[in-house]
């Protein structure tokens, strides 16, 4: 009896460590195995953190991300295909976008490629648009406000809220007359009347030094004072 006991409670153990270890094999999340799919069809794929926070969107025209900051998300559509890019706190932090599309008899496409500044808009831009063969490329680059856009953003979405198209209106202009200042200090490009061009400007926006090339080949520099004013102009 007592040899039959001692091996009984040598049964109860192992089988209970057994179960243990089985039970908590089966509640532990396995890392999935790597998957070749060679090609699949999406209208849109999220990219998350482990903890679920959004880090990239890959999407089409109809479900592209609207873009968010501080946890406001704006209330607009964003009819462009292209890649979103989101922060460690789920802002949106630019992407690349796109589009081109006939219409009227005509077209227009257009394409930019963008970097945020932290809470703000975008603060270097590479850009591309075409109406109706009329085209412009450029290099830009901006002084943004400290001012985080979401507070523009809460004033935005109020806005689209209300029914009344006049008072939508009305109210979104209110809300941008609002919005954080931005100044442009670098634009270089090329322009929809064919010319090329380089802008340095102060920490207002004023353009104070600017190298054109016009669209017949004729170079320039001039030098412009705080109102826009050229004082100097090289030939």
């Amino acid at each position: 009896m007592r040899r039959q006991l001692f091996w009984l409670r040598v049964y109860v153990t192992v089988s209970s460590l057994a179960l243990v270890i089985v039970a908590t094999a089966a509640f532990r999340q396995a890392a999935p195995a790597p998957q070749n799919l060679g090609e699949i069809t999406v209208e849109r794929i999220n990219v998350v953190d482990r903890n679920g926070t959004l880090r990239m969107v890959i999407s089409n025209k109809d479900r592209q991300h609207p873009g968010v900051l501080d946890g406001v998300t704006a209330d607009r559509p964003r009819p462009e295909a292209g890649l979103l890019f989101f922060n460690d706190k789920g802002d949106e932090v630019g992407g690349l976008l796109y589009h081109g599309r006939a219409q009227n008899g005509g077209h227009s496409a257009g394409a930019s490629f963008t970097f945020d500044q932290w809470r703000q808009d975008q603060t270097i831009a590479l850009r591309y648009g075409e109406v109706n063969n009329q085209r412009s490329a450029a290099l830009e680059m901006w002084d943004r406000s400290e001012q985080p856009v979401s507070e523009f953003l809460t004033r935005f979405n109020a806005a689209m809220k209300i029914a009344d198209p006049q008072q939508r209106e009305a109210a979104l202009n209110a809300a941008q007359a609002t919005a954080p200042p931005a100044f442009q200090r670098v634009y270089l490009g090329k322009t929809p009347d064919q010319a090329t061009s380089l802008s340095l400007a102060d920490a207002r926006g004023k353009p104070r030094l600017t190298l054109t090339v016009d669209a017949t080949g004729n170079p320039r520099i001039e030098f412009l004072d705080q109102n826009g004013k050229v004082t100097k102009r090289v030939p």
